[in-house]
């Protein structure tokens, strides 16, 4: 058996549906299951039970010898949220308790850890455990995942395996629900559809043009490719925090062209300020450093951006017009 938290959410949704094609169907998947707007991201996959992600912990103590692997994925992701107590809740104590029941019970974990731990860039992308505590990320939630980074690979028990993702920018199908914090991607999709064109942040510092900011954005399936990869390698793979982008940094100017190209329209852009409350911390590049992935025997090539956001347009997003 299998659990996924975040279940309902957008990497964890994928991640089911990839786990489903790979003829694994003895799942539980954990989330908040009262959000309507994630419905149409579970109902269509194969699983056997839906848990509560409050009621998770005391499932998991009955239920323990039945679970092999636990991808723990659900989070509060929201960058502009500025309640520490809520991402101490819920990304940073809760997923202290996930790791110390996986300890207890021999249960191997993938936990999403996340590129804003990074700040802003000036130290590096490098997932290097020993970065870990000079890394000063921008946000609340940067700092909810970077704490709980530190405190994973600080503890002396820690599950047989265990691996924290650093994701990057990812896009793809099932964000739909995500609102402010969905992909440029989905944004552009859904402004061109309404307006014709697509607003793009100003840049607001001299050494990046306007539309040149840059971002490592990663295909949703290229993520859950890698979930499999370290699932399947567990009693090989080193334990540790592992980055999980492209390794290829690209525009926003690169990413909204190739949206208009597979929508069929021509190109239109306004670039508009970056709004004050998130302007002092807005990233300016990102780039994934894949040394350690490729180390522990990842020798995919990823989604290039264009092929990504063609095959996301084309078969999902334009089939809910």
């Amino acid at each position: 058996m299998i659990i996924v938290t975040g279940a309902a959410g957008f990497i964890g949704s994928r991640l089911v549906n990839r786990l489903n094609q790979d003829q694994y169907n003895d799942l539980v998947l954990v989330d908040d299951f009262t959000k309507k707007d994630k419905l149409s991201n579970y109902t269509e996959l194969i699983y056997s039970e839906l848990v509560d992600r409050k009621d998770f912990p005391i499932w998991l103590k009955k239920n323990e010898n039945q679970v092999q692997f636990i991808f723990h994925l659900g989070a509060r992701t929201d960058t502009t949220e500025k309640s520490v107590e809520i991402f101490n809740e819920l990304n940073l104590n809760y997923s202290k308790e996930v790791w110390n029941l996986c300890v207890e019970y021999g249960i191997a974990l993938i936990y999403a850890s996340s590129a804003a731990t990074y700040g802003d860039g000036t130290l590096g992308y490098s997932d290097s455990h020993e970065l870990v505590e000079k890394l000063m990320p921008l946000n609340p939630y940067g700092d909810s995942k970077n704490d709980f980074d530190k405190w994973a690979i600080q503890q002396e028990r820690a599950p047989y395996f265990f691996s924290g993702l650093k994701f990057f920018n990812v896009y793809g199908p099932n964000e739909n629900h995500k609102n402010r914090m969905a992909s440029v991607v989905l944004h552009t999709f859904r402004q061109v559809n309404k307006t014709g064109k697509m607003k793009l942040f100003k840049s607001h510092r001299d050494d990046y043009l306007d539309g040149q900011q840059t971002r490592d954005f990663i295909f949703v399936e290229d993520v859950c490719d890698v979930c499999m990869h370290l699932m399947h390698g567990r009693l090989n793979i080193e334990s540790g925090l592992y980055n999980v982008g492209s390794g290829n940094a690209r525009t926003f100017l690169d990413l909204v062209t190739a949206s208009f190209k597979s929508m069929k329209k021509d190109l239109n852009i306004e670039f508009i300020d970056i709004p004050e409350d998130i302007r002092d911390n807005y990233q300016y590049f990102t780039e994934a450093d894949l040394t350690k992935l490729r180390a522990s025997g990842y020798n995919k090539e990823f989604t290039s951006l264009e092929n990504g956001i063609e095959k996301y347009i084309v078969e999902s997003l334009n089939t809910t017009l």
